[in-house]
């Protein structure tokens, strides 16, 4: 295999000659063979690759070479979008191979005509521009091969009517309905079931992964090979889905559709408005336990609160009496029996929230200025996703940028419980050392302090004045953006400079970069949403300035329950779990600024702690080894030599 993938992956090889501006490189080939060995020997890979490797392709030729079913897992639908129509296509026919694909996502993303059809009949949307979004979606539906609400360009992904055309595991008709040959959902899994690889995103994994623990069935079909790309999002996501939630929206979305199953199907059932009614309200009443702002609790500090426990126990009875009256109804129509069951799963959740004798779940409550959340988080996932990845005869691949600190990989393997996977790092091919510069200011407050924001901006006036904008000012809290996205056009405007300012959240995240890359000189104002998967190669983007390290909050309820439980196990919560937390997400912060062989630019970081602090040194190791500078006119003097070139 190793002699095949040097010939496939070399200058005169079959990739060069189907992409021509395809570089041969030694890392990319290493790659690709360990993950070879790993699929020939059904083995565990860890495989961390650095920017510019090369990773989507070193692990397309080997599946596609395996002859067996692959299934492949992204981070982000973008990438799995990217990687289904532009990449896997590419390598499927450089290797002219006579492959079949499949595109398999959530329910939430296809049309589903049962609702499509329901949503109209009711009119339920008065508003011109949500009625003409319905008959936009009614088109596309009828034209439409996938049912993809990602092809339907012409109605926001955002649009409320979305939620009211798709489908839900319990709102689903199944066999029942009688759209059921004509659906999206259904058509896509057996395209899926048939193809040699399929292309998912990580909440489908781990939502198939949830359902086979809970003995449930499986969504995903059995396969040989299954890889996680952007595997560094995949120990959050799987803590997502392995746990259980209950929220104030989905109450009210429930009484809202018995409601309206009532009066559509049984209006003389007068018991069932009642009880749907006061389900709604009852949990409105739960928010109003709180404070007006909100926040995050665990359960024991919630349950002090007199208010929310009187209130939280009206709502299980009012649930459950609501249970009671759909279950009365549950033959009148065809949306009863699912109603029925939605309601036994909300009160049983409800119900097991306020039960603390599992040690193994962190339960919290997450209040908004707008609703609540309570959840069943696992202290941890790895005994689950252990179980997963052990039961079968198969090969798991993980690869991201960002996998290790310095080279240790202990923290990602320990959340997922991957202990016998073998871990292998390929750094990136590029020339950091002429290719950039990192640069912490000196005197600045710290980060802890009201001045310090303040201070990063003026900072950050002084860098986009030197690199002419182009730069990218990344903040680790919306508090800090928006401070900086009220002052920062006037102060540029007061210096006479005339750079355009993009903020997060003015336009969608596609846009904002689509703008971003055509204007040139733009600043981008942004937080964590754009610190990863972001991807601006050229002279576009030449500053990245990140105003303070990313630790996490220690007000989050499952992390404290972590960083203790790690304590009692005799480990050191700050050492074992904050820093190599903060360091990956440094460093993908950090892997916005190069992205080609050809960039050029200045990473500023506004946190003294990286210099002063004994953990500076693991933060430092995990970025990109470009010179170290504290001095702006250094800054200055890499820009000017960047423009004599």
């Amino acid at each position: 295999m190793n002699t095949d993938l040097k010939r496939i992956f070399g200058p005169d090889g079959a990739l060069a000659a189907a992409q021509p501006n395809f570089r041969a490189r030694p890392q990319q080939v290493e790659l690709a063979s360990a993950i070879a060995e790993a699929i020939a020997d059904n083995a565990q890979l860890v495989a961390e690759a650095g920017t510019g490797t090369g990773k989507t392709f070193a692990y397309l030729v080997p599946a596609l070479l395996s002859g067996g079913k692959v299934i492949i897992a992204t981070g982000t639908k973008t990438l799995q979008d990217q990687l289904f129509d532009r990449d896997l296509p590419r390598v499927r026919d450089a290797l002219k191979l006579p492959i079949e694909t499949a595109l398999l996502k959530g329910r939430s993303n296809y049309v589903c005509h049962y609702h499509l059809a329901r949503t109209r009949d009711e009119g339920r949307f008065t508003a011109r521009e949500h009625i003409q979004h319905v008959q936009r979606i009614a088109a596309f539906a009828e034209r439409s091969v996938s049912g993809d609400k990602a092809d339907c360009e012409t109605v926001p992904e955002g649009s409320p009517v979305w939620p009211l055309v798709t489908s839900t595991r319990e709102n689903c008709l199944g066999s029942d309905c009688a759209h059921s040959k004509e659906c999206f959902v259904m058509k896509a899994r057996r395209e899926a079931l048939t193809a040699d690889v399929v292309v998912v995103n990580h909440h489908l994994l781990f939502a198939d992964i949830a359902l086979k623990d809970d003995g449930l069935g499986e969504l995903l079909p059995a396969c040989n090979t299954v890889i996680i790309d952007e595997a560094h999002r995949a120990p959050d996501v799987a803590t997502a889905f392995f746990g259980e939630s209950s929220s104030m929206l989905q109450v009210t979305e429930l009484a809202r559709d018995a409601e309206l199953e009532q009066r559509r199907k049984a209006v003389d059932a007068g018991t069932l408005l009642d009880a749907a009614q006061s389900a709604g309200m009852a949990a409105r009443a739960v928010r109003l336990g709180f404070d007006a702002g909100g926040g995050k609790y665990l359960r024991a500090d919630a349950l002090t609160r007199r208010e929310f426990v009187d209130a939280l126990d009206r709502l299980v009875v009012d649930v459950s009496a609501l249970a009671d009256e759909l279950e009365r109804c549950k033959d009148r129509s065809e949306e009863m029996p699912g109603l029925l069951t939605r309601a036994k799963i909300i009160a049983g959740r409800l119900s097991d929230w306020r039960d603390d004798s599992r040690a193994d779940l962190i339960r919290w409550a997450d209040v908004s200025a707008n609703g609540w959340q309570l959840h069943a988080t696992p202290l941890s996932v790895a005994e689950i996703f252990k179980k997963q990845t052990e039961a079968s005869a198969r090969s798991w691949i993980f690869t991201s940028a960002t996998l290790s600190v310095g080279g240790d990989f202990s923290l990602f393997t320990r959340q997922l419980g991957l202990e016998n996977a073998k871990s292998e790092s390929w750094p990136s091919p590029f020339d950091y050392a002429n290719a950039g510069r990192i640069y912490v200011p000196r005197n600045l407050p710290p980060p802890n302090s009201p001045e310090h924001t303040k201070a990063v901006i003026a900072e950050a006036l002084e860098l986009v004045a030197i690199s002419g904008g182009r730069a990218f000012l990344l903040f680790t809290s919306l508090r800090a953006l928006r401070q900086c996205a009220e002052v920062f056009p006037q102060l540029l405007k007061e210096r006479d400079l005339d750079f355009p300012v993009l903020t997060q959240n003015d336009a969608p995240k596609g846009e904002l970069l689509r703008r971003f890359r055509s204007l040139g000189n733009a600043v981008l104002i942004g937080s964590q949403s754009f610190w990863e998967g972001v991807d601006v190669a050229g002279d576009a983007l030449s500053l990245v300035v990140i105003d303070k390290l990313p630790f996490a909050s220690p007000d989050d309820p499952v992390l404290a329950a972590r960083m203790k439980h790690l304590e009692e196990q005799g480990g050191s919560p700050f050492m074992d779990w904050q820093v190599p937390q903060a360091a990956m997400s440094l460093k993908q912060g950090a892997g916005r600024l190069i992205r080609s062989e050809t960039d050029r630019g200045v990473l500023a970081i506004c946190d003294d702690r990286l210099v002063t602090k004994g953990y500076g040194k693991v933060l430092r190791a995990s970025l990109p080894p470009m010179p170290f500078t504290r001095d702006r006119g250094e800054v200055a003097a890499f820009f000017d030599s960047q423009r004599n070139e």
